[in-house]
This record gives structure tokens, C-alpha cells and sequence, in this order.
């Protein structure tokens, strides 16, 4: 069974994309940019639009029923290898709740 999935919590997409495709029990999300749903604003900062990007991604997750533990997979693009150091301790506090194996 396939649902598409959308909520005003997260930035709407600006194509012919959704934000989330539910396929049976796995959730498909598209590419989060880091954009304030509500002030239409681009974070600052490697480490705000990190955070940001995956607030979006979180607030369509939970639309879909699901959590942040529930995550399994991500991709992320950094378009500045200097970065990875910041985008990575974002990361690394945000899934807070997935330990290492």
C-alpha cells in the first residue's frame, strides 16, 4: 500500500516530489534542506542548518506515526569536507538515541 505523507512542520516540496512516500511499513523521505517551515528562512551555520535539516526530516517522520529511533538509514551531502566535523557532532547528538553497535 503506498500513502503519501505531508505536514506543515516541515518545508513543503517545491517540485514534483512529496515530502515522505509510506510503502507498507518503511517511509521514504525526500532531501531535507535546512528551511524554516515557519519563517521560510535558511538557517546560518553549518551547525544550525545541520540541526535544521534534520528537524524537517524528524517533523516528517512524526507525521508519519514514527520516531527518531525509528530511523534506519540517511544520506547526507556536505558540500564542504571542512565541515564534516561540525555536521557530524549534529548529527551524532541529534540520533541520540541510537547506539553504536
Amino acid at each position: 500500500m503506498r500513502q503519501v505523507i505531508t505536514t506543515k512542520a516541515a518545508p513543503g516540496a517545491i517540485g514534483p516530489y512529496v515530502q515522505a512516500t509510506r510503502i507498507d511499513n518503511i517511509l521514504y523521505t525526500s532531501g531535507q534542506i535546512p528551511l524554516d517551515p515557519v519563517s521560510g528562512d535558511i538557517a546560518e551555520g553549518i551547525e544550525a542548518q545541520t540541526l535544521r535539516s534534520l528537524q524537517n526530516v524528524k517533523a516528517i517522520v512524526e507525521a508519519a506515526g514514527g520516531e527518531v529511533r525509528n530511523i534506519f538509514k540517511t544520506t547526507v551531502f556536505v558540500s564542504d569536507l571542512n565541515d564534516f566535523a561540525a555536521v557530524n557532532r549534529v548529527y551524532n547528538d541529534f540520533f541520540t538515541e541510537h547506539d553504536a553497535m
